[in-house]
């Protein structure tokens, strides 16, 4: 789905005799999948424009298989400055595996439609 043709992600053998003995799953996949399982709980019909991500990291790996599980927690809340109809919210995303490791980790800014006052 990435085309990426890293043999890591797609070549069995290749990725036995790695240090991590198996296929890992690509990590660009990893991203997407933790921020798309966060849009129904944070942004699902308030989003105007996703505004960047920051400090990505992705400290263990992931395998076939794995069973994940996204959490997100709101970090910062402000106004926008140029658009008074909305604010700029910032989000922990976490990617968490079967053994409760955390598998991916993003900061994520987000132009929000606020609420009527």
């Amino acid at each position: 789905m990435t085309h990426n043709p890293q043999p890591l992600h797609v070549d069995a053998d290749f990725a036995a005799k790695s240090e991590f003995g198996r296929i890992l799953v690509n990590g660009t996949f990893t991203f997407s999948l933790m921020v798309g399982l966060s849009v129904a709980d944070t942004t699902m019909g308030t989003l105007i424009a996703n505004l960047g991500y920051d400090k990505l990291i992705m400290p263990r790996p992931v395998h076939l298989g794995d069973t994940l599980h996204a959490v997100t927690e709101v970090v910062e809340v402000r106004e926008s400055k140029s658009r008074p109809e909305a604010g700029i919210v910032t989000f922990r995303h976490e990617l968490i595996n079967q053994r409760d490791e955390v598998v991916c980790q993003c900061l994520r800014a987000a132009l929000i439609k606020r609420s009527p006052t």
